[in-house]
């Protein structure tokens, strides 16, 4: 028996005094470690690149390009004059050909896609913050879930202590003759009884702590002691990532449409060509020679305007779905608010009553540990006092837990951090 008081109190003294691990840090720990943080860096390299790529677009175009052919007839001019001939191309003709283009304006259709990439690139990263926030609610569940066990712990503990002295009592007077073997039979089964809780808490702390230190990605003692968030701030504006990840969306809509009006503009580019072909330019000489062509080259496609209207009106489709969406979430998130300050307001209330409740119970007890000594009551009713005190404290542990769980729900909806 007091072997597993002493083991009690071990466990209860190494989460007193041991390391200490706050909310906050188990977050930011959780996140940096969960696997998918790393799709940040690969998110903003994908629009880097893609984005590289489209300036290129603005770099000299140059190709290359050779041909050589027979036709059956050429240019002949049948003209005979004395001292004078016109020769005639040959049927076999080759070409070398090297084409540099410039292009000089495209309508802003780079630009449009440039910013495309960003806004789409920014889209995803909120998409991970939401993957985030996800984590951020698991690591609130493991953390309080350990906090509650370890309130749970130290009631064990307590009540381990009174039927301890229940036991020593019931000893003095069995060795006197006023009490029975029942008695004290009855109060060393009940300890045993607390004992068997408190392998089974300390048990299950073990399996949460294992849990927390998987998701956190550092393996935590299991003397570690957690803080308890006394901080919450009720009055921050909603902070969700869904909300960023709407507007998100709405603006890549925009830079779409942007894109949409860049396709019905005209494109510009400066040219040469430098070749050298039997014939040349000059189709009277039949021999091979040089030659080189530059200009400037304009060209204005109208297919984009039969398309323009109906594309334009799905953008506006999407926006409407999106703002939707974002009408309906701040609603849903907005009654959850209300029914999470209910709770809260509820379990303050609830604790309040238990605090008198535990007070009385803790005067029973008081008053039957005299009466058990003066052999007034027996065994069994002290334990039904000690039990009855210790249910009023479990109870109260448990609120008190749940309205802490309470804000944490509520600051987390917000979308705030701790």
């Amino acid at each position: 028996m007091k072997f597993l008081l002493i083991s009690m109190a071990l466990l209860t003294g190494l989460i007193s005094a041991g390391q200490t691990l706050s909310l906050a840090h188990a977050q930011e720990q959780a996140e940096k470690n969960y696997p998918a943080i790393s799709r940040k860096s690969l998110i903003a390299q994908t629009a880097a690149i893609s984005i590289e790529n489209l300036q290129k677009g603005f770099l000299p175009q140059v190709s290359v390009s050779a041909q050589a052919s027979y036709q059956s007839d050429v240019t002949q001019i049948p003209i005979s004059l004395p001292g004078l001939n016109i020769q005639s191309p040959s049927k076999d003709q080759y070409r070398i050909l090297t084409d540099i283009s410039q292009l000089v304006y495209d309508g802003g259709i780079t630009k449009a896609k440039k910013e495309l990439q960003q806004l789409n690139a920014a889209a995803e990263q909120q998409k991970l913050e939401l993957e985030l926030y996800q984590v951020r609610e698991k690591i609130n569940q493991l953390f309080l879930g350990i906090l509650l066990i370890d309130q749970q712990l130290k009631q064990v503990a307590l009540l381990s202590e009174d039927i301890q002295t229940g036991i020593n009592r019931v000893e003095a007077q069995l060795k006197n003759g006023t009490a029975f073997r029942s008695g004290l039979d009855l109060l060393k089964a009940e300890l045993l009884k607390t004992g068997q809780r408190n392998i089974e808490l300390t048990s299950a702390r073990k399996g949460w702590i294992d849990a927390l230190s998987l998701f956190m990605g550092e393996e935590l003692p299991m003397g570690i002691k957690l803080l308890s968030p006394d901080s919450f701030d009720m009055a921050i504006p909603m902070n969700r990532p869904e909300l960023k990840l709407f507007e998100q969306q709405s603006l890549f809509l925009n830079a779409q449409k942007k894109l949409v009006d860049a396709g019905l503009k005209p494109r510009a580019s400066i040219f040469s060509q430098a070749g050298y072909a039997r014939p040349g330019l000059n189709m009277l000489k039949n021999e091979f020679a040089f030659y080189y062509i530059a200009g400037l080259r304009w060209n204005w496609s109208f297919s984009n305007f039969y398309t323009r209207k109906k594309e334009k009106e799905q953008i506006e489709v999407n926006k409407k779905t999106i703002e939707t969406q974002k009408q309906s979430f701040l609603l849903q998130s907005n009654a959850q608010l209300l029914q999470q300050q209910a709770e809260i307001d509820k379990f303050k209330k609830l604790i309040a009553s238990d605090r008198e409740i535990v007070e009385l119970r803790h005067n029973v007890t008081m008053a039957s540990k005299a009466q058990l000594e003066n052999a007034v009551i027996t065994a069994n009713d002290y334990l039904l006092q000690v039990n009855a005190e210790d249910q009023a404290r479990q109870i109260m542990i448990y609120h008190q837990i749940q309205l802490i769980q309470a804000r944490v729900n509520y600051q987390t909806t917000l979308g705030g951090k701790f």
